[in-house]
């Protein structure tokens, strides 16, 4: 009997040690954070324009890409951001990153991206019009911060395949520009789909069928993934989205080569050797229209948007030292 309950108690000490550094798990909910509402009316705005009258926005189409970009430098302009591009060229085409910056100019600094394009000229609503319109939304709420640290946020082209996981896409040639002029980034993180919730039984899927005894089999969470490597950030930016308001945050740390963990412009910045993290609604695991015409502006929850929208916020502000 002894033999035995030492195995068990050794099987739950190697559990609870594997769900800390996989699942991260809150053990007090941390302080309130007050932060301001975000404009559900824009969101929906930004995302039906993105999806509806701005595409198709798949790479073969540098032109209409060239559209969204000016799209989002305006609506990042009218926030009050410092807006900046970079241009590149691949296959004789050329593209463009979008960037606004807001506070001082620091020696370290935030950075958060979202990319514009979609996938095979799809409208793209969830994926990633919803990752665009929280980017534009969060410019609005650093307009009006006071911030210790600068902040960039960052809209790219060229996330999808063919060009995902290439030199080619916009968030690796803005990792490779950043190292290359030795730029110290305290952190980045990748809004990827966000727009997409359901409270139906079982509407929430996983790489392993295990997993949904820790996070739950209803879709109504958002998450922060990463690298093992990047344990201790998933588990500050956590930490501080939970601190925002009640919309459910899950975690999760695992190897690049687990599905879905690595997919999306986080990881240029693990290339680049960048602490770094992806804020998603975990796409084809939740979302049925993934990739399909059926992504519309119309399938979005933006009550739960706007909330995602306020976590990040306050993700960022724990990231760039604001009180």
């Amino acid at each position: 009997m002894k033999k035995i309950l030492l195995g068990l108690s050794v099987l739950l000490l190697l559990t609870w040690v594997l769900l800390w550094f996989v699942a991260q798990p809150i053990l007090f909910r941390p302080a309130r954070r007050e932060v301001p509402a975000v404009n559900q009316q824009r969101l929906r705005k930004n995302v039906v324009t993105l999806s509806q009258q701005l595409p198709p926005r798949d790479g073969e189409r540098p032109g209409n890409l060239q559209q969204a970009a000016k799209y989002i430098a305006g609506e990042f302009k009218n926030a009050g951001g410092q807006v900046s591009e970079q241009t590149f060229q691949v296959d004789g085409r050329q593209y463009r990153n979008v960037i606004a910056r807001f506070g001082p100019a620091s020696p370290e600094r935030v950075v958060v991206g979202a990319h514009y394009d979609t996938f095979a000229g799809l409208p793209g609503a969830d994926d990633n019009a919803s990752g665009i319109a929280g980017l534009l939304e969060l410019a609005a709420l650093l307009a009006k911060t006071q911030l210790p640290r600068q902040v960039e946020l960052v809209a790219y082209p060229l996330e999808e395949p063919p060009y995902f996981r290439s030199q080619s896409m916009g968030s690796m040639q803005h990792a490779r520009w950043l190292k290359e002029q030795k730029v110290k980034v305290r952190a980045m993180l990748s809004l990827e789909m966000i727009g997409y919730f359901s409270d139906a039984a079982n509407s929430q899927q996983y790489p392993f069928p295990g997993l949904a005894l820790i996070y739950g089999k209803r879709g109504n969470f958002i998450t922060v993934a990463g690298r093992f490597a990047d344990e201790s950030l998933v588990r500050r930016v956590k930490r501080a989205m939970t601190s925002a308001n009640n919309l459910p945050v899950h975690s999760i740390n695992a190897e690049a080569s687990v599905p879905g963990i690595d997919f999306s412009d986080h990881r240029s910045y693990w290339q680049y050797g960048y602490p770094a993290a992806m804020i998603t609604d975990t796409a084809f695991y939740r979302n049925p229209h993934y990739h399909s015409a059926g992504d519309l502006a119309e399938t979005l929850d933006y009550s739960r948007m706007a909330q995602v929208v306020q976590q990040v916020y306050s993700a960022v502000l724990d990231l760039a030292g604001a009180k």
